[in-house]
């Protein structure tokens, strides 16, 4: 069945959080993990794989910080054609007939006139990386954990530039006194309806808040917003313990707030920083039980 089909019939399931696996594979900081598409290629399947046995409909590349901004920072700008290829290449090799989303995550700086980043240049790496995803084969775009809709719409406008592929777009939002905004004060229902304006044809939030809170802020979500919306929340709030930093909910308490999110409206979930594949498959058995 076509995605935006499935989508609208029967809703989909996103895989979950990729840094957190990479973390318990070993990747330490300081270390690019989107280069481990090239260094440890092996690692990043398995972690596809996982995912795709746990019944994710949809599982993300491993290219959340792969456009020639963010690359540039570790030097690594001149590779960047090489690990966007490489990431679709193993999630290819995963999902068989699942669907993949060439994920494209923010640059990391703020955008002018607050930082260093101009919307030309946003766009122009946006384009550059959703050009290399398309042709090396993803089904989708999957642009999320945007803190600034100024940035989400420059990689919006410039994925659309280079493919007619569907384009789902999530920015991830803080609960306020005054309500559900995102750091730089977008609010929820105007920011959203502005990316699919701009072409995106599933809309919503991902990351920050924990499944309770994005409980309340998917009920926003749907109210504001007509047509397709994604919901992926983290497994609460990122906790120390020592030196580790650990998310308490765990999959049961994770998975029924994400039923909750369902029965709101929401067509798309998935998990974001703290989930494993034991949650994806927690939701799959939760939302849609074998018969």
């Amino acid at each position: 069945m076509d995605l935006i089909e499935l989508a609208k019939s029967s809703g989909l399931i996103l895989d979950g959080g990729m840094g957190t696996m990479l973390i318990m594979a070993g990747l330490t900081g300081g270390r690019v993990s989107e280069y481990w598409n090239l260094e440890n290629p092996s690692v990043i399947e398995k972690i596809h794989q996982a995912y795709i046995d746990a019944g994710a409909d949809v599982i993300t590349t491993n290219t959340f910080g792969a456009s020639s901004l963010k690359l540039k920072k570790a030097g690594l700008e001149d590779q960047a054609e090489s690990i966007n290829r490489k990431a679709v290449e193993l999630a290819r090799k995963a999902a068989k007939d699942r669907f993949v989303a060439g994920d494209i995550g923010p640059t990391g700086d703020l955008m002018a006139p607050f930082g260093p980043v101009s919307i030309e240049q946003a766009f122009d790496s946006f384009a550059g990386q959703a050009s290399c995803l398309a042709r090396s084969g993803v089904d989708l775009f999957l642009i999320e954990t945007m803190f600034d809709v100024q940035e989400c719409l420059a990689a919006v406008k410039g994925v659309r530039s280079v493919s007619d592929l569907p384009i789902f777009a999530t920015l991830t939002f803080r609960k306020t006194a005054r309500g559900f905004a995102t750091i730089m004060g977008n609010k929820v229902s105007e920011s959203l309806e502005a990316l699919q304006d701009a072409g995106a044809v599933a809309v919503g939030a991902n990351c920050t808040l924990g499944s309770d809170d994005m409980v309340g802020l998917a009920e926003e979500i749907r109210a504001a917003i007509q047509g397709l919306t994604i919901v992926q929340p983290n497994a609460g709030s990122p906790q120390t313990r020592g030196a580790d930093i650990f998310y308490p909910e765990d999959s049961d308490y994770f998975s029924d707030r994400i039923v909750k999110i369902k029965a709101l409206g929401i067509e798309i979930v998935g998990g974001c920083c703290g989930t494993t594949p034991e949650y994806i498959r927690k939701i799959r058995q939760k939302i849609q039980p074998a018969t």
